[in-house]
């Protein structure tokens, strides 16, 4: 593992792109996802 020092470029967390931003504020993909991850849940709950 390698050390990672202050004010280097490793340092810093990966800023997202204008798509991730652009999907994270968009309320129709929000509410698509909503209904998926429902959907999976769903699936799992009647599977045990």
């Amino acid at each position: 593992m390698s050390v990672r020092r202050p004010f280097e470029q490793s340092y810093y967390p990966p800023v997202p792109t204008p798509l991730t931003k652009a999907m994270r504020t968009n309320w129709v993909w929000q509410f698509v996802r909503f209904i998926v991850i429902n959907i999976r849940m769903l699936r799992m709950v009647r599977m045990h």
